[in-house]
Parts: structure tokens; C-alpha cells; sequence
């Protein structure tokens, strides 16, 4: 495979360039302190989940919770996306989500929650994601005023996301492990607002068609699957996207075991540190090395999305694309190997998720008609979050009767063999623009 030439390289200039569209700055920076609250929810539900039950199979249950309505919402959702203001979708979407994460809040607070609760709010927040994430992806395009600068508004969305993870789960960490997880919960309620408020202030947007009576979901949907069936490239770029959800994103979903049994001995120098230093009190140390690890992931995908915002227009993205298809899972197998807590913060610097995803993401936005955009990207966020949660659940069950290390690792080495397996097979992919 050769290696992609100078002129085709990430370039710093080009990184910003999606924020001279003021409605995409407004999004960009409500998004950003949405999203270190929405981080620190997800950290700290991981942590109250493990905490009540000990259990990684609960851990992928509640992964897998989000997945009954993703099916049947994130199709709608996209339909949805392609006849009506996106803005307003996004908007209920997220004032949707902002009330479930105070619903959660109150009942961790009061003492009164239950993983059943847990359980009946996740099927609760991932309708409202299957609605909100493909009229969000299908928004961007509006919010740039067209696909010149597509790439750096994915590439910088993708950036406020992982910076986000590298700051709501170290936050997240620290307010677990010294106050408890109510008030995480309730963080993540209120940063909501910044994003609502972004959505309020954006002016001069394009006008959708008035939607119409006769228009049938399934033969609008039905559009949309033939022309995905008709592109080979895109069919490619979604298995991508589905194999490495489900074999090697699921790491993630048992950092928490990592935290508590394979790392902590290493990691018990740093708490002893700072529980010594009198800068913190910990009620449960774990959580803190579980929010570090967390972090790290995000630090390395910051770096990541930001490398995808700086392609030049000319840029061959298929091939930075085949070099993410391979780097992430092999990354992967080294922290299922790693018994360093420092090593394994190294490593996970270095995985590459966010690079693979956010460039498939790119390379299919910029193939789709604008009639299609919302259908189509409803077919990827379902595979993306269909997979994901299926490989959370599967990596739970398995981390239980395996060990955590090698379920993250074997998933990894079959991922990394698919990579492999598209490279031959495909290579009119990794010379896609």
C-alpha cells in the first residue's frame, strides 16, 4: 500500500476552517460543554452499574438496553431528517435527553436507584439519540453551507466529542470517587443548555421542502436502501464501521473491569500519591483510574479527529482511512496484553477509533446525493450504534466467562484481520478521495 504524498497530508491551516460559519461556531462550542457532561454520564452510569451489581455482563446489559428502540427510531429518525427542519428534530432531541439526565440525576441522589432504572432510562436515551444523530450528522452539512469545508466540520465535530472524553471522564472520575455519581448526573443535565441555546441563535439556515402526506416510510426508506445496495464503496465503508463496533470498540465497555482487576497494582503508586498530597479524599479510588483511562482514549482521538480536520481537499482519505483500519485494533491488542496501568495510558493515547470513524463518516458524506443524506446517515449511526451496543453486550458475557483481557484482545485480532482482508479485497476504497 503506499503511503499518502505530501501534498495529501493533514495540513494546520486547513484544520479551523469550518468556523467561519457562524451557525457551525455556535454549534461547535455548545456542543463542546455539552458534551464533557455527557461524558461524565456515561462514566459515572458505567461506575454506578459496576458498583450495585459487580457484574460485566450487567455493564453490557445496560449497553445492550439502548439497542431495543435503535432499530425502529434511528430509521424514522433519518426519514424524519430528509422532510423537516433538522435543527428542530436535534432540538427536542437533545431538550429530550437534558430531562432524562436529571430524571437519573434525582433518583441517584435520593438514594432510590435501582439497575432497572438504569436499564428503562438507557431505552429511553437511546430513542432519543436514534432520533437525534442522524439529523445531527445530516445538519452539518447545512450549518458549512455545503460540502466544501465537510471534512473539517466532521473532523472538528469529532474533535469537541473526544476532547470532551478526555476531560468529562478524568472530571467524572473525581466527582465519583470524592462525591458519589448523583452529581455527575446532574452536571450533564445542565450543559445541555449550551447546546439548546446554540440551536435558538443559529440564523439563516436553508429551507426544507414542506414535507408531504403521501410520502410512505417504507418506500422513502426504501430509496435510500437501494441506492446504499447500488454502491459497493459504501456497502465497504459501512462493514468498516460494523466490525470494528462490535470486535474491538467494546473495550471501552470493560475498562471498568481493567480498572479494578488487571491494573489497579500498578496504578496503586499514583493514589497513594495524591491521597497522600491532601488534594483528594477518595471513597473509591477505582473510579479515578477507570476516569484516567477513560481520558487518555480521549486525548489520542482529540489528535485524531484534529489530523482528519486538517485534509486538504485533495486529500486521499481512503488511505489514511486503510492505515486507521489496521493501527486501532492492533493498539487494542496491546492494552488487552498491557499489565501497566502507564503502558496501558500509552496505548490508549494511540488508539486510533475516532480517526477510522470520523474519515468513513466523511467519505460517505461526500459520496451522498442531498436528497439522500439523512437516510443514509441513519444506516450508519444504526450500524455504528447497533453494533457497538450488540459488542458491548457480547463483550460482557464474554469478559465474565474469559477474563476481560482476552475477550478484548481476541475480538482486536479478528478485527485487525478484516482490516487486513478489505486492504486486498477493496483496493478502490483506500484510493477513495
Amino acid at each position: 500500500m503506499s503511503r499518502p504524498n505530501p501534498a495529501q497530508r493533514p495540513h494546520p491551516a486547513a484544520t479551523f476552517r469550518a468556523l467561519r460559519h457562524r451557525n457551525f461556531r455556535l454549534f461547535f462550542f455548545g456542543q463542546l460543554v455539552s458534551l464533557v457532561g455527557t461524558w461524565m454520564q456515561t462514566i459515572a452510569q458505567q461506575w454506578l452499574v459496576y458498583r450495585l451489581t459487580g457484574s460485566a455482563t450487567m455493564l453490557g446489559l445496560v449497553s445492550l438496553a439502548g439497542l431495543i428502540p435503535l432499530v425502529p427510531m434511528s430509521l424514522w429518525g433519518g426519514s424524519l431528517a430528509d422532510r423537516f427542519a433538522k435543527r428542530r428534530i436535534v432540538l427536542v432531541a437533545q431538550t429530550v435527553m437534558m430531562l432524562l439526565a436529571f430524571v437519573l440525576a434525582a433518583l441517584t441522589w435520593t438514594g432510590t436507584v435501582e439497575v432497572w432504572h438504569v436499564l428503562v432510562l438507557a431505552v429511553a436515551l437511546g430513542a432519543a439519540n436514534a432520533v437525534d444523530i442522524p439529523a445531527r450528522q445530516a445538519f452539518i452539512v447545512e450549518m458549512v453551507e455545503g460540502k466544501q469545508d465537510l471534512t473539517s466540520a466532521i473532523g472538528l465535530n469529532s474533535t469537541i466529542f473526544n476532547a470532551a472524553r478526555a476531560v468529562g471522564p478524568a472530571v467524572a472520575g473525581i466527582a465519583v470517587a470524592t462525591t458519589g455519581e448523583a452529581g455527575a448526573f446532574f452536571i450533564n443535565g445542565v450543559t445541555f443548555l449550551a447546546v439548546i441555546a446554540s440551536l435558538f441563535l443559529m440564523r439563516d439556515l436553508p429551507e426544507n421542502p414542506p414535507p408531504t402526506r403521501t410520502v410512505r416510510l417504507g418506500a422513502h426508506l426504501g430509496e435510500a436502501v437501494g441506492y446504499v445496495r447500488s454502491q459497493q464503496a459504501v456497502l465497504v465503508l459501512l462493514s468498516l464501521v460494523a466490525v470494528s463496533a462490535f470486535l474491538s470498540m467494546p473495550y471501552t465497555t470493560l475498562l471498568p473491569v481493567f480498572a479494578q482487576d488487571v491494573l489497579r497494582e500498578s496504578a496503586q503508586p499514583l493514589i497513594d500519591f495524591l491521597s497522600t498530597s491532601g488534594w483528594f479524599t477518595f471513597q473509591d479510588p477505582d473510579a479515578l483510574i477507570y476516569g484516567l483511562l477513560m481520558a487518555a482514549t480521549g486525548v489520542g482521538a482529540v489528535v485524531g479527529a484534529l489530523a482528519v480536520a486538517s485534509l486538504p481537499a485533495n486529500a486521499r482519505r481512503g488511505r489514511w482511512l486503510t492505515l486507521c483500519n489496521l493501527g486501532f485494533p492492533a493498539l487494542v491488542v496491546g492494552v488487552a496484553l498491557s499489565q501497566s496501568f502507564a503502558l496501558t495510558l500509552v496505548l490508549l493515547v494511540g488508539v486510533t477509533y475516532v480517526t477510522q470513524n470520523a474519515l468513513a463518516n466523511t467519505m460517505i458524506q461526500l459520496a451522498v446525493p442531498d436528497a439522500l443524506r439523512g437516510r443514509v446517515m441513519s444506516f450508519y449511526s444504526l450500524t455504528f450504534q447497533f453494533m457497538m451496543r450488540l459488542g458491548g453486550m457480547q463483550a460482557g458475557v464474554m469478559g465474565d466467562a474469559v477474563g476481560a483481557p482476552l475477550t478484548v484482545g481476541l475480538g482486536a485480532a479478528l478485527c485487525l484481520a478484516y482490516g487486513a482482508f478489505v486492504a486486498w479485497r477493496y483496493p478502490h476504497v483506500r484510493n477513495m478521495a
